[in-house]
């Protein structure tokens, strides 16, 4: 009979989480609030965010001192425990991602800058067959004035007008499925 009594105790112990793996938890709710306290004003407005906790955060933006800060993140975390963050979660996964896939796109379009600048005209024959919207004299004018720069040592003003250029065309393309 006492055999049985320590083994529901048993498993009424593994069952529930340890101080140590509650207080990871408590440190990973806090780090998201943070995060969340974090954002610009529009994409804090598009988050499923209470309004105590809008106001918690609101109120850590007017925070100067270091500590204080802290003391809010606190409260802030505390608050957050008390609510179901999943939604949340998921809505900053999904943010992470976006801004990784642009800091991806932003990479690429700056690795074909700097092809288009190196090899010239093969460069702008690959980004011709990759993006068929492409204007091939406005590129080779581009290239070569940007080219040109770099040589003279001046600002980059076409490299940046070569990019930009890029960017429009690689957002045409995404509009229309090439």
């Amino acid at each position: 009979m006492t055999d049985d009594f320590h083994d529901s105790d048993a498993q009424d112990h593994d069952e529930r989480p340890s101080k140590s793996e509650k207080k990871r938890q408590s440190a990973a709710i806090q780090a998201l609030g943070e995060e969340v306290a974090t954002l610009p004003k529009g994409e804090l407005a598009q988050m499923p965010v209470p309004d105590e906790l809008k106001e918690a955060i609101a109120t850590s933006r007017r925070i100067k001192s270091r500590e204080a800060l802290r003391r809010q993140y606190q409260y802030i975390g505390k608050l957050m425990r008390k609510l179901d963050t999943d939604d949340l979660e998921v809505a900053m996964q999904e943010r992470r991602e976006k801004v990784q896939q642009l800091d991806r796109s932003f990479h690429e379009l700056e690795a074909w800058r700097d092809r288009l600048i190196e090899e010239g005209m093969p460069a702008i024959d690959a980004l011709k067959s990759e993006l068929p919207g492409a204007d091939r004299q406005k590129l080779r004018q581009l290239v070569t004035r940007a080219k040109q720069e770099a040589e003279r040592k001046q600002p980059p003003k076409s490299g940046r007008e070569l990019f930009r250029y890029l960017r429009d065309l690689k957002e045409d393309s995404l509009k229309q499925g090439w």
